[in-house]
């Protein structure tokens, strides 16, 4: 049995901001968490049992967590992004055979991707 990711947790400078953008980028819930430390709890989704992922080597040696997010329309949501206060960092890409992908920052920083489903991406 392989054991899968299922929560993922964003560690940002202003976590107030920081759900705002994802609220009104992604349509996610996020509610406080009632204990004692500053938590917000998040939905992304129903029905849908944990996420993949990837290694990949870092191209300035630097390790970090990137939570790449799907979407319908990878150029909708970069709109949506830069909309919000978001910045692209890396503008959409094709994956061949996969689909496209973006990678953007929200604003206080944190580093996403975004991608869209589309075999005949080239």
């Amino acid at each position: 049995m392989m054991n899968r990711v299922v929560h993922f947790e964003l560690q940002v400078a202003d976590p107030d901001k920081a759900a705002a953008f994802y609220k009104d980028v992604f349509g996610w819930q996020v509610s406080k968490w009632d204990g004692p430390e500053e938590y917000f709890l998040v939905r992304t989704g129903e029905g849908e049992a944990g996420i993949d992922g990837g290694i990949m080597r870092s191209p300035d040696g630097v390790s970090r967590t990137t939570n790449t997010i799907k979407v319908d329309s990878v150029d909708d949501f970069l709109n949506k992004v830069t909309d919000s206060g978001g910045i692209v960092v890396v503008p959409k890409m094709a994956i061949p055979g996969v689909g496209y992908l973006a990678y953007c920052k929200d604003p206080v920083d944190g580093l996403f991707g975004i991608m869209h489903d589309d075999p005949e991406a080239k």
